[in-house]
């Protein structure tokens, strides 16, 4: 590890708790799985659904709100769109939030507002601030002792020109590597991150272990670090070795998985990664995060091609994420799983950032369309956008939230920003939303300045 990877994934002094004035919280939920849309879902594309403009050559681009029909969801009143059928028969599990306004960052990078909802925090910051599964790892800690707290699933970190700014929220911060994540960038690959090189023999594998866990101590890049740092280094790599050796590690073996319910799950890496996170929640995991994964210009990245790119999406989510709530409930794990489906922004084809809040733009948008490629939500939007919770003491069949049904769709009742939202999530898991440690003299909270305010409505 270089230095500068080290600084990335960990802090050089040790963080204090700072004494909460909260009333202790009884947790709603005991594991919590996070499926991110990563590259700004369109809301009116999926969850919110305004009024439907089919493509015809020549459109005016001011006349397009939605490009899918809206269909009927389990709950009477509630309509999702085409293409989300099965999630739309499971959505009487759950509640569906519809006016989550995202922060004002001024120019809009999608690591910049994807780093915002993960931390709680804008960038840049002064010291590496935990991601949320790693405030949850750390206050709430294993929920099996041979299980990693966090686990992170379908986020390649290597890609090119913005993979730094990718770590720099994948990572435990100043709370320490023993709490940062366990990374599955290819849930069709899990189990290798579980087993030992083939070339290895079991002494070899401990013997190497016991010989870089005292390399560690004796880095020079470390000589900085405080004991904690140097602790918590050394307890991920501890945590690590465990598992290997634990029959725990079987929930990684996608083998194992009766055949039916492996090709119900296998839409792809998305699917796959849902499949991975239920095995992982039976086996014991606090925290688990499956994600649509990041790449500019593809996947949720709809800057052009919106229309035919949330076709594939829908494919890729509809029926694992259904399923997945679907073998929770029958599993007798849904009450105590709290699932969360959200995403950095949402999307408009002709506002960037907010209305009334005027910021640069990222694309040409046409003022008529004149090919198939044009027809899609392809500027970010950040006034509303949709998320899905389910499990975790949340409402069944809830809709929370309204946005106005013409251009701008801004948020009309009930808004819910990150720090309300992150303190819901708390709240669900057993944390208040003022617990902080202090690090460098400065008191950092779960939710930023401890100011969260769960969304009471939410819970049952």
């Amino acid at each position: 590890m270089n230095r500068r990877d080290f600084l990335l994934s960990s802090a050089l002094g040790t963080p204090s708790l700072l004494a909460s004035q909260a009333q202790a919280l009884a947790p709603k939920a005991d594991c919590m799985i996070l499926l991110w849309m990563a590259g700004g879902m369109a809301q009116t594309e999926t969850f919110d659904p305004k009024r439907f403009t089919p493509y015809e050559p020549g459109l005016s681009s001011s006349a397009v709100l939605s490009t899918f029909k809206k269909i009927p969801s389990k709950v009477d009143g509630i309509e999702l769109t085409e293409g989300l059928e099965r999630i739309a028969g499971v959505l009487d599990r759950g509640t569906l939030l519809r006016s989550h306004q995202v922060g004002d960052l001024g120019h809009i990078l999608h690591t910049k507002h994807q780093y915002h909802w993960h931390t709680g925090y804008a960038p840049p910051q002064p010291v590496p601030l935990p991601h949320l599964g790693a405030w949850i790892a750390k206050v709430r800690g294993p929920k099996h002792p041979d299980v990693p707290a966090f686990i992170n699933i379908g986020q390649n970190l290597e890609l090119g020109g913005e993979a730094d700014a990718l770590k720099a929220f994948h990572t435990a911060g100043f709370l320490g590597s023993e709490f940062g994540p366990f990374n599955i960038p290819d849930p069709n690959d899990a189990v290798s991150a579980v087993r030992p090189p083939k070339e290895f023999t079991d002494l070899r594998f401990r013997r190497r272990h016991e010989i870089y866990q005292q390399l560690v101590k004796r880095n020079p890049v470390l000589r900085d670090a405080s004991d904690y740092q140097q602790d918590s280094l050394v307890a991920s790599l501890q945590n690590a070795h465990r598992f290997l050796a634990s029959p725990a590690a079987k929930a990684f073996d996608l083998s194992l998985e009766p055949k039916a319910s492996y090709d119900t799950y296998n839409t792809g890496k998305f699917g796959l990664g849902c499949l991975l996170a239920r095995r992982l929640a039976e086996t014991g995991a606090r925290f688990v995060e499956v994600s649509s994964e990041y790449i500019p210009f593809r996947f949720w990245d709809t800057h052009e091609n919106g229309h035919s790119r949330v076709v594939g999406m829908k494919q890729a989510i509809d029926r694992p994420i259904s399923q997945l709530i679907l073998d929770l409930e029958a599993r007798g794990l849904l009450d105590r799983t709290l699932v969360v489906l959200a995403s950095e922004f949402g999307r408009d084809m002709l506002t960037e950032g907010k209305p009334g809040l005027a910021v640069q733009d990222q694309v040409t948008v046409p003022e008529k369309m004149t090919h198939p490629k044009h027809y899609g939500m392809h500027r970010h939007f950040t006034e509303a956008t949709s998320v899905l919770l389910f499990g975790g003491g949340i409402k069944k069949g809830y809709l929370h939230g309204i946005t106005a049904d013409e251009r701008p769709c801004k948020v009309v009742r009930d808004p819910v920003s990150i720090e309300n939202l992150h303190a819901t999530i708390y709240r669900s898991m057993g944390i208040a939303a003022d617990h902080a440690y202090v690090f460098e003299k400065r008191p950092f909270y779960v939710t930023k300045d401890g100011k969260g305010k769960a969304v009471d409505a939410m819970f049952a």
